[in-house]
């Protein structure tokens, strides 16, 4: 198991999620929720914005974001405004999304195909696959191995 909160630098904790990034330049969002009916809103995705913005400082990064221990849904508002917002779309390379149920598969899955085709992403359900994904997407993106 890959334990990636040894090497966490620039840490943003709000409410029930935490951002930071490590040595590879990737940008970590873990989401831990366990409320079935809790609704992301605008709000909120406002915050985590601006932590996600303060956090890259200005240099584009995959994204790897950990639904593993979320449940729940999002205000098209809040999707809307998280995969529309200019600041994050020139800072998203790509995004690798971790899941552990159906629910957020198919919650990942309508999210990308109503509000965020552009940006490239990989649907994976281990730590390990996603963040070769993410290192991957980056040497791409930057032309290095």
């Amino acid at each position: 198991m890959v334990n990636l909160e040894n090497n966490m630098k620039n840490v943003i904790k709000i409410g029930n999620a935490k951002f930071w990034t490590d040595y590879n330049d990737i940008l970590y969002c873990k989401f831990n929720n366990d409320n079935p009916s809790y609704k992301l809103d605008s709000d909120k995705v406002k915050l985590y914005i601006r932590a996600i913005t303060k956090i890259c400082n200005g240099k584009a990064m995959p994204f790897l974001i950990d639904a593993r221990d979320s449940r729940g849904t999002f205000s098209s508002s809040a999707a809307n405004l998280f995969a529309k917002t200019p600041a994050l779309a020139e800072l998203k390379i790509s995004e690798a999304f971790i899941h552990n149920s159906i629910g957020i598969k198919l919650l990942i899955g309508s999210y990308k195909r109503i509000y965020d085709p552009i940006t490239p992403f990989g649907v994976f359900n281990d730590m390990v696959t996603a963040l070769e994904y993410c290192i991957d997407t980056k040497n791409d993106f930057y032309g290095s191995n």
